[in-house]
């Protein structure tokens, strides 16, 4: 599916969320996704905000520009505020989570709860029209701002999960390319039998090698033409024969020369390959905690930026003294109906 852009990319969320969660993986066009996601987010929050501030009976209008302010505000600061506790709490634990990937997973939930909240304006609009009563237009729209919250932290959760997998396949599929790409021998330490001596600068010149010393034809060809050849090193006493001449006593034993022949006994041997570090991934249990603070993170900060809802009788504010908490106002309304 080709990608949406704009207002368009939460069709291709609630459409083709694999497609979303590989993108993320791969780390494909995320400006560009990070982007689309803000914008949309961002308008049809601010249109549920419009709803919000339409309750005010003193100046219904400038209170609904101000909550349609405030509301992409709440949680555009939310996300300021809790995204680093997610991304460096995962590099602690080793997980490798991209900043950019956790922003983009996040904003993610806030455009799906951005979204299923502006479905539900028309149904906030309709109960302030024909059942004008403030505490419970507060109970209604503060329930359905629950329930998108659950739906779009279930998303995250989703996409986490999806992350996980995804990484989980790449390091599979290094696992399987890093042995083909290795050469096929490597080098195996030669026993060195005798003190090394400091190769002199110059050989005398009754020991310098030919430049093209015949190999012995008696010796078996053990590596096919072309391949990399590493020689087992030549055993022998102090004096080891070298092409046609003769290595003196003072140079090491166990090491190959220039045009000393192969030891029959000479073997290849594979490259022991190191496998690439275990990654982890990131931690659901993690993820809970994170998505609770997210919450207790906004809810306090949706308290001290209200007023959200015009309070009838009440003149307009653009925000209120800070007393009390946000669970202690949703529990007076609730007194005031039973």
């Amino acid at each position: 599916m080709s990608d949406g852009s704009g207002l368009l990319v939460i069709e291709r969320i609630l459409r083709d969320r694999d497609g979303i969660w590989n993108q993320i993986g791969e780390e494909r066009s995320l400006g560009k996704l990070t982007r689309d996601l803000l914008l949309s987010s961002s308008a049809a929050l601010a249109c549920y905000g419009a709803v919000l501030g339409a309750s005010n009976t003193d100046q219904p209008v400038l209170q609904a520009l101000v909550s349609a302010v405030k509301l992409p505000l709440l949680f555009l600061m939310t996300l300021a505020i809790c995204l680093p506790t997610l991304y460096l709490f995962n590099l602690v634990f080793g997980a490798r989570l991209q900043v950019r990937q956790a922003l983009a997973l996040v904003l993610v939930a806030i455009t799906v709860i951005a979204t299923l909240s502006f479905a539900f304006a028309p149904i906030s609009l309709f109960f302030l029209v024909t059942a004008n009563h403030y505490a419970f237009y507060k109970l209604l729209n503060v329930a359905i701002l629950t329930l998108t919250a659950l739906v779009g932290l279930r998303f995250l959760t989703a996409g986490m999960a999806a992350l996980n997998r995804h990484n989980e396949e790449r390091r599979k599929a290094e696992q399987i390319v890093a042995p083909a790409m290795a050469p096929a021998v490597g080098p195996v330490p030669a026993p060195v039998t005798t003190a090394e001596a400091p190769i002199p600068a110059q050989l005398p010149a009754e020991a310098q090698i030919p430049a093209a010393a015949p190999v012995s034809p008696a010796v078996p060809a053990l590596v096919p033409a072309g391949a990399p050849m590493i020689h087992q090193p030549y055993p022998g006493p102090a004096q080891a024969m070298v092409g046609n001449g003769v290595m003196p006593a003072g140079y090491p034993v166990g090491q190959h020369y220039p045009g000393m022949p192969m030891h029959p006994q000479a073997r290849q041997y594979p490259v022991p390959v190191a496998a690439p570090p275990e990654e982890k991934q990131a931690s659901m249990s993690l993820l809970y905690v994170w998505i609770l603070l997210f919450g207790f993170v906004g809810t306090q900060l949706a308290w001290t930026l209200r007023p959200f809802f015009g309070s009838p009788g009440e003149k307009f504010e653009l925000f209120r003294s800070i007393d009390g908490n946000f669970y202690v106002d949703i529990l007076r309304p609730l007194g005031h109906l039973f």
